[in-house]
C-alpha cells in the first residue's frame, strides 16, 4: 500500500505497489479485486514493478488477490472509510458548522455552499501565477488561453528557468478543507499523475499546520496552513494542509492526525508517494506534529516545529498554573511577594507574562462555558442550571472520544490536577520566600472545577482520563518521535513587554523526555533567534536554514541502505553541521552553536528559560507527570523545621500527602499504542467475491492497535516511495 494502510483506504481511492517475483515478468501478473480482474488499471514502474490507481471503492471490505501466471500469490484486504470519515478517531462531533460559504481562494473567490450535511464540497483544481517584479505570496488567476500571460515571473528549478505558476487543489476529506499547492505549468508539463513527475516539484511534500486553539471546536474552519508560502513553492516543495489541521477551527490532536491521514493519502493518489513528508507551523502547528509524528508513525518523516509546545496537556498545565498564580497575587487576602519572588514562584522571565491577555484567554479554552466559536447557536449551550445537557466548549468535550465521559452527568473527564503540589518549594529551598509567604501561597492558590472554572480547591485529574491521556499517546515522547529528525526552531519572545505564552522551557520538556528514549535525543536540535522576523516566518534566515537542513538529513537518510535501526539512521546522517544554535540579539546577529543547556552557556544568558511553576515546584523539567503520586509530608524535607503551628497549617492543606517528583506520574505507567483507533469506528465485512456495501457494522473499544495490513504475499509498506513510478 502505497497511499495509506490497507485497512484505512478513505474516499475510495487508493496507490498500490505489486512487487515482481523474480523470474517473472510483469505480464505474468494479474491483479483482482474480488472476481474482477482489474489489472488494467496498474502500469509497469522503472524498476519493473506495478504500481496502481483504483478509484471508486465501495465502503466497507474487499480482497485484493494477485496471481502469478493463474496461480494465486498474495492477497491483501482493502478497508474503504467515507471520505466524510472517520478514519480512526472516532464518532464525529455535533453539531459541526460548515464553513464554506466562509472559505477564500486568492483574488477572493468563495467555496459556496456545502453539498450536504458533512461540508462535502466538489474537487476543484485553480491555476495562479505570479506576475515578473513581483515578491512574496502575491498571485493572480491565470485567465484561460493557450499561451501564458507575457508577465508571469519564472524562479530556477535544477538549472532551468520555471514558470511561477502554482496548481491549486482544493477539496473536502473528513469533512474538512483540504488544498495543496505545487509550481505546475499548464502550457508544458505533463498533466498531474502518480506516474511522473516533473521539473517544478522536488517530489518532496510539507505539510502545513497551523496554530491557534481556543473556540477550535464545532467548526470546519475557513483556513488552512500555509500552503502557499513562497519560500516553499519557489524551492519546489509540494504543500498541503487542511481546516482540521488548523488548531484555532479544531484543538484535538487526535482529529487532526485522522484529518492529515486522509489529506496525505488524497495527495499520494493525485500526485504519487513523495520522497519524504516534512512537518511544518508554530504553536497549535507544533502539537499537531508532535503528536502525529509520536502517536501515527510514517504520517510525518521530519518535523520543525516552532514556537512550540511539547504536547496540549502541557500547555494546559501551564496556562492553569499562571492563572492561578496571577489569581493569587492579586488578591487581597493574599501575603505580599516581590515582583522578584512572584517571578521565581511562578518560574517566568518577566512578570509581564502573568498578565498576558493570551493566556488569560487561553485558559478559557478548559471552561465548559468559555469561548463559543462564531456560528454555534447560543442557544444549543450548556449552562448548568438550564441546560445542563447543552453543547459544552472546552478542549476536554471536544476529545471526549480520548478523555472519556463521567457516566453521572454525561460530561467529559479531565485530566487535570495540582492535588500535591508544592507551589514556591524550590523558592522556599533558595531562602528566596519565607515558610509563610510558602504556606499562604499553597493555601490560597486552589485550582479548576469540573466546569473549568477557578475553585478555592485544587484541580482534581478524574483517573479515567488519566489513564487515556497516556493510552492515547497525548503525553507525547514515548512513541515515534525518537525515530524521526526534529528542528526545534524558537523565535525567544519570554520577555516581551506585554509577555507571551510560548514560553522557551518547553523545548527543552520535549527534549528531556527524548533523552529517556532510545534516540537519547540525538534527533533533536535547536534553533533559537529573537522575535524581529515573527513568530514563525520564513523571512528569517535561521528558519529558512532549518528547511535546507531538515531537506539534507532526509535525503541522506533516504539514501543510506546500509543495515540500521531508524534511531541509527537518523543519528548518522545528521549534518556534520547541524547542531544546536542560537543567535546574537545585536543589530546583524551570529551564530553561537553550543548544546543548549536551560541553566547555563552563553545561549541561556542571551535567552533565559525559566521552567514554570511546576518546575519551581520541584517537578522535572520533562513535564510528563500529569498528576503526581503522593507521599506523606516529611518536616525534615523544608529549609528550617516547621513550628507546630506551621506542621498543622501544612497538614490542613496537603491532607493527603505532597508531590513525590521521583516516581512516575498517576497513569503514566499505560504506553500509547501506536495508530490507535477509537469507538464505533465501522468494521465491515468482505463479502464473498466483491466489495461490501454498507452492512455489519460493528464497534471497537477506545484505543484498539490497528492491525497490522492483512497480507499474504502481497508488500504492503508505504516505504518504497524512492523505487515507485518516477
Amino acid at each position: 500500500m502505497l497511499s495509506s494502510r490497507a485497512d484505512m483506504v478513505s474516499g475510495g481511492d487508493v496507490l498500490i505497489r505489486v512487487p515482481v517475483p523474480s523470474p517473472y515478468a510483469p505480464q505474468d501478473i494479474t491483479v483482482h479485486l474480488g472476481t474482477t480482474d482489474i489489472t488494467r488499471h496498474f502500469v509497469v514502474s522503472r524498476d519493473r514493478q506495478l504500481i496502481g490507481r483504483l478509484t471508486g471503492l465501495q465502503v466497507g471490505s474487499a480482497v485484493l488477490q494477485v496471481r502469478v501466471r493463474g496461480e494465486e500469490a498474495g492477497s491483501l484486504t482493502l478497508v474503504n472509510h467515507p471520505v466524510s470519515g472517520p478514519l480512526f478517531a472516532g464518532p464525529q462531533e455535533q453539531p459541526f458548522i460548515c464553513q464554506t460559504t466562509e472559505f477564500s481562494l486568492p483574488g477572493g473567490t468563495r467555496l459556496g455552499a456545502p453539498l450536504d450535511a458533512n461540508c462535502t464540497i466538489a474537487t476543484r483544481v485553480d491555476y495562479y501565477y505570479r506576475p515578473e517584479g513581483v515578491t512574496g505570496g502575491v498571485l493572480r488567476p491565470l485567465p484561460e488561453g493557450e499561451t501564458p500571460p507575457a508577465d508571469v515571473a519564472t524562479v530556477t528549478r535544477e538549472g532551468q528557468a520555471v514558470r511561477y505558476i502554482v496548481r491549486l487543489q482544493t477539496g473536502t476529506v473528513n469533512r474538512a478543507i483540504y488544498q495543496i499547492a505545487v509550481l505546475h505549468d499548464p502550457y508544458e508539463d505533463p498533466d498531474v499523475t502518480p506516474w511522473r513527475g516533473w521539473t517544478g516539484w522536488n517530489n518532496r511534500l510539507v505539510f502545513a499546520f497551523g496554530g491557534g486553539c481556543n473556540g477550535g471546536w464545532y467548526r470546519q474552519g475557513a483556513s488552512v496552513g500555509d500552503v502557499l508560502n513562497a519560500h516553499m513553492i519557489e524551492q519546489g516543495y509540494a504543500v498541503a494542509s487542511s481546516s482540521l489541521n488548523v488548531f484555532g477551527n479544531n484543538c484535538n490532536e487526535l482529529l487532526a492526525a485522522e484529518t492529515m491521514a486522509m489529506v496525505k493519502a488524497r495527495f499520494i493518489t493525485t500526485f504519487g508517494v513523495p520522497r519524504f513528508t516534512i512537518g511544518w507551523g508554530c504553536s497549535g502547528g507544533s502539537y499537531q506534529q508532535h503528536y502525529i509524528a509520536d502517536a501515527y508513525p510514517g504520517l510525518l518523516d521530519g518535523i520543525i516545529p516552532g514556537c512550540s509546545f511539547p504536547d496540549l496537556l502541557a500547555t494546559i498545565t501551564m496556562l492553569a498554573d499562571v492563572t492561578l498564580m496571577r489569581h493569587y497575587f492579586q488578591s487581597d487576602e493574599s501575603l505580599p511577594f516581590s515582583a522578584d519572588q512572584q517571578r521565581v514562584v511562578a518560574g517566568v522571565a518577566s512578570l509581564a507574562t502573568l498578565q498576558n491577555p493570551d493566556i488569560e484567554r487561553g485558559v478559557k479554552r478548559i471552561a465548559a462555558t468559555g469561548i463559543v466559536p462564531d456560528g454555534l447557536p447560543r442557544t444549543l449551550l450548556f449552562d448548568p442550571a438550564s441546560n445542563p445537557s447543552g453543547v459544552r466548549v472546552d478542549v476536554f468535550s471536544h476529545g471526549i472520544n480520548v478523555f472519556g465521559r463521567d457516566p453521572d452527568s454525561g460530561s467529559a473527564l479531565r485530566p487535570l490536577d495540582n492535588v500535591g503540589v508544592q507551589y514556591g518549594l524550590q523558592a522556599l529551598k533558595g531562602g528566596q520566600i519565607s515558610m509563610a509567604q510558602f504556606l499562604d501561597l499553597n493555601e490560597k492558590i486552589g485550582g479548576f472545577d469540573r466546569y473549568g472554572t477557578h475553585s478555592t480547591e485544587r484541580s482534581q485529574g478524574a483517573p479515567g482520563a488519566l489513564q487515556a491521556a497516556y493510552a492515547a499517546g497525548l503525553v507525547t515522547g514515548k512513541g515515534g518521535l525518537a525515530n524521526i529528525p526534529i528542528i526545534d526552531y524558537r523565535a525567544y519572545t519570554d520577555d516581551l513587554p506585554a509577555g507571551d505564552m510560548h514560553l522557551r522551557y518547553h523545548s527543552f520538556s520535549l527534549r528531556s523526555r527524548l533523552a529517556g528514549t532510545s534516540s537519547a535525543a540525538a534527533n533533536h536540535v535547536m534553533f533559537v533567534e529573537d522575535a524581529r522576523h515573527g513568530l514563525y516566518s520564513t523571512a528569517s534566515p535561521l528558519l529558512r536554514r532549518a528547511l535546507a537542513a531538515m531537506d539534507a538529513w532526509l535525503t541522506a537518510i533516504d539514501q543510506d541502505m546500509a543495515p540500521g535501526s531508524p534511531v541509527e539512521k537518523v543519528a548518522r546522517n545528521r549534518p556534520e553541521h547541524l547542531v544546536d544554535t542560537c543567535m546574537t540579539r545585536d543589530a546583524t546577529p551570529t551564530a553561537v552553536e553550543e548544546p543548549m543547556n536551560a541553566l547555563g552557556g552563553r545561549c541561556a544568558t542571551l535567552y533565559p528559560a525559566p521552567a514554570g511553576a511546576h518546575v519551581a515546584a520541584g517537578a522535572p523539567i520533562a513535564g510528563d507527570a500529569l498528576k503526581c503520586r503522593l507521599q506523606p509530608l516529611d518536616p525534615a524535607a523544608y529549609p528550617v523545621a516547621p513550628t507546630p503551628a506551621q506542621w498543622e497549617q501544612l497538614q490542613r492543606i496537603f491532607p493527603q500527602g505532597v508531590c513525590d517528583w521521583s516516581r512516575p506520574g498517576v497513569g503514566q505507567d499505560q504506553r500509547g499504542t501506536a495508530w490507535a483507533r477509537y469507538p464505533s469506528r465501522p468494521v465491515i465485512p468482505a463479502a464473498a467475491g466483491s466489495a461490501a456495501t454498507g452492512a455489519g457494522l460493528a464497534s471497537a473499544p477506545a484505543a484498539v492497535p490497528a492491525a497490522a495490513d492483512t497480507a499474504r504475499g502481497v508488500e504492503s509498506t508505504a516505504a518504497m516511495a524512492a523505487s515507485a513510478a518516477r
